[in-house]
């Protein structure tokens, strides 16, 4: 049985759901998205499945070759963490260069 002093487990808790009101903008049915529901980003996407609405916020996509891109890449690269593979060794088989006469 776990005491005061033992650490809770870290498990990724989903706020808990909050109702909504449901407004029209023009012709489009609208939803104030709350703070704790906040999406990165300035665009989405919006899918049906059967009587749910997911929204998904959208990646940026960067000009291939361009700064943006490849600090996004480094960023990527960076949550990774480091990498703890051993590289071959290249010169395995081959003769020293030392005890070569020419």
């Amino acid at each position: 049985m776990p005491t005061v002093s033992e650490k809770a487990a870290d498990y990724l808790v989903e706020p808990p759901a909050r109702h909504v009101r449901l407004f029209r903008n023009g012709a489009n049915q609208a939803v104030r998205i709350p703070k704790e529901f906040e999406l990165p980003g300035q665009e989405a996407t919006m899918r049906q499945v059967g009587n749910t609405l997911v929204i998904e916020p959208v990646t940026p996509k960067f000009a291939k070759g361009s700064k943006a891109a490849l600090l996004d890449a480094l960023k990527k690269m960076q949550q990774l963490g480091p990498c703890e593979d051993e590289f071959p060794d290249v010169d395995e088989g081959l003769l020293p260069l030392d005890d070569i006469n020419l």
